[in-house]
């Protein structure tokens, strides 16, 4: 905690809450009353400040940086609803005091009349709480607090057993396998609600009394299909779905003391970001899963971490730290047991090296045409080694390589790859092979004089259409 907790100016003599640097009776006061009343944020901090809180521990408190904060202090007005009852909640303002009702369809209309930046702003709070929710649990911080229960509703009860066993918890991990891999296979779209019916159930079994050695492997269960239901639920798109089963994920996984789970999590989530274009916050997730993976002792895990973070200074344009980590990646792949390894890492295999080997090379690739000579041989290995069950990630890797190939002046050859890509998308629910094939459609437009690639650039217009 900040040593100027309580002992700022203005704060002599005044009751400070434990773990709250704001004086109990600060809002009370009738100035500040005003103020919360007139949603007046730049005026709520501008007399937290004069109680002694710092700007570091309003953004904390808040979930926004400290250069938000700034601004806001400099006059910068808050009006989307969702922004509002955050900075209530984070605050520990009563929600009544700023006029802000608890019904979704004012949450709704509110946030919905905010215009574009604003709305932009929000989804950045969003990944920042996320971040500080990831780095309490990752840095040991307590879980299964008050904010464990903000992430999402609770899900409609259906009976479950009063004491569970070891058979219990093998249930809800062969379910879990089995969704997955028709994730793998299909798409989130095709089995997403089957992980949510299952997780309905699954998660009740926290409640039922079981030794110590089984509950800790339920949290690892029910903490993985939590992470399966994010990871279904990032790929149709329903991406505040996915941070809630996220944060659940990594509490539960903390609680049962599984560093390899929380690691995964962290990756996972880190992609979520990176799909979003916001590299930066990837990073840090990513960052932060490295120090779970080295926990962890699973060279597998570290290998995972490191692939990713190279693609997000890939994403961010430093190609010397992009290259660097693939590096680092490939010898930490070079050293792991993958017949030990957990269920939720085995993915990475040496497919998916050569697969995030060409992932990377292809996003440098679109600044600095060179890197589609080792873009091509890599994405080219993955293609021919994923088998049908992997049809969603043979679809993503057909994309960049056709994309590379664009890149390198084959254009005839990249054409007909880029229709075997669309070939398999076609069989895929997935809103993330539609993101992932725009590359694709960006470079075949830019190549319409010719004919194959204008053949390609309308049925991709066709696909994006229905």
């Amino acid at each position: 905690m900040d040593a100027s907790i309580g002992s700022g100016s203005g704060s002599s003599g005044a009751l400070v809450r434990p773990g709250n640097p704001v004086p109990a009776d600060a809002w009370e006061q009738p100035e500040m009353r005003e103020a919360l009343a007139g949603r007046e944020i730049s005026a709520v901090y501008r007399l937290l400040r004069k109680h002694g809180v710092s700007q570091r521990q309003i953004a904390a408190m808040t979930g926004q940086s400290q250069s938000e904060v700034s601004e806001i202090l400099k006059g910068r007005q808050v009006m989307a609803y969702d922004v509002l009852t955050r900075i209530a909640d984070g605050l520990g303002v009563p929600r009544g005091y700023m006029g802000l009702a608890y019904d979704e369809t004012t949450a709704i209309r509110v946030v919905g009349a905010a215009d574009g930046r604003q709305a932009e702003e929000d989804e950045s709070v969003k990944r920042r709480r996320f971040l500080a929710h990831a780095a309490q649990v990752t840095m040991g911080a307590a879980v299964f607090g008050s904010e464990s229960g903000t992430w999402s509703e609770a899900p409609a009860r259906t009976p479950a057993p009063g004491r569970v066993g070891v058979t219990d918890v093998r249930q809800v991990e062969a379910a879990t396998r089995a969704l997955r891999s028709l994730d793998y296979q299909y798409g989130g779209g095709f089995c997403r609600d089957a992980v949510v019916a299952q997780l309905t159930w699954g998660q009740q079994m926290l409640d039922a009394s079981a030794t110590d050695p089984v509950k800790n492997r339920l949290f690892t269960a029910i903490a993985d299909l939590h992470s399966l239901a994010g990871w279904t639920s990032f790929d149709t798109g329903l991406m505040d779905s996915a941070r809630g089963h996220f944060a659940h994920a990594l509490d539960l996984a903390k609680q049962g003391d599984n560093h390899h789970l929380v690691a995964n999590v962290l990756y996972r989530m880190g992609r979520v970001y990176l799909h979003q274009d916001a590299a930066n916050d990837a990073l840090k997730l990513f960052q932060l899963g490295q120090i779970a993976a080295q926990e962890s002792g699973s060279e597998l895990s570290v290998a995972v971490l490191c692939a990713n973070e190279a693609w997000a200074y890939a994403i961010m344009g430093n190609e010397d730290q992009a290259v660097k980590l693939l590096g680092l990646s490939k010898d930490e792949f070079a050293r792991a047991d993958l017949a030990t390894a957990e269920s939720w890492v085995k993915f990475f295999n040496e497919t998916d090296v050569y697969a995030m080997t060409g992932t990377v090379h292809t996003v440098l690739a679109q600044k600095n045409p060179e890197h589609t000579k080792y873009a091509i041989p890599a994405l080219t290995k993955a293609v021919e080694s994923y088998t049908d069950d992997m049809a969603r990630s043979k679809a993503f890797m057909l994309s960049a390589l056709a994309t590379n190939h664009l890149l390198d002046g084959d254009i005839d050859h990249g054409a007909r790859v880029g229709g075997k890509a669309l070939d398999t998308a076609e069989s895929i629910k997935s809103e993330r092979v539609k993101d992932r094939l725009r590359p694709l459609l960006v470079e075949a437009e830019r190549r319409r004089n010719n004919a194959d690639a204008r053949e390609l650039a309308e049925r991709l217009k066709l696909f994006y259409a229905a």
